[in-house]
């Protein structure tokens, strides 16, 4: 086991945690009539599930070895990618989750709708990086290099979007009065 890969495991959940209780604290008053039960989830997974399968077996050892081994040979590349794909068909909150191949070349692929827990707990995910750096508009600069690249159903963007944009005028309000 890796003590760096152990205190990034740390720091990243807790810096998700400080996203959702950020988010908790200064934007869902505004919609938790309509959302409430996804935000209870939502908070449920940010606090104790997020990631949990970083520790698993199938991804811990591959994800220490690609990020802290020091060594990219393609053996540990072929693990890492394994590892990466248990761990976005095992947590929902990615957004990669929520695409269907299907077999039949006429359905092609299909991107489901994502439910708001797991939208809430995703923009937690990758708000996690700018809470890092304490630079917490770091976010807006991100998706926007990906977001037409990021596969999303037209309703789950719309979603994502619309909290994106809460979020960042809420930053502005907090900032101007300051």
């Amino acid at each position: 086991m890796s003590e760096r890969y152990d205190e990034y495991l740390n720091e990243h959940k807790t810096n998700v945690r400080k996203a959702f209780e950020w988010m908790k604290e200064n934007i869902f008053d505004d919609f938790s009539d309509i959302y409430k039960e996804a935000i209870e989830k939502a908070e449920y997974n940010t606090l104790y599930n997020h990631d949990i399968s970083k520790t698993y077996p199938e991804e811990y050892e591959a994800y220490d070895k690609y990020f802290y081994g020091g060594n990219k040979s393609y053996e540990v590349v072929e693990d890492f990618n394994y590892a990466w794909l248990h761990h976005i068909h095992n947590n929902p909150h990615h957004w990669q989750y929520w695409i269907l191949n299907n077999d039949d070349p006429d359905k092609g692929e299909i991107i489901l709708d994502m439910p708001v827990e797991y939208i809430i707990e995703m923009i937690c995910d990758w708000w996690s990086f700018s809470w890092k750096q304490g630079k917490l508009e770091e976010i807006f600069k991100w998706y926007d290099e990906r977001k037409d690249y990021i596969k999303l159903s037209q309703n789950t963007r719309k979603k994502v979007q619309d909290l994106l944009d809460i979020i960042y005028e809420k930053l502005k309000e907090l900032k101007e009065n300051k």
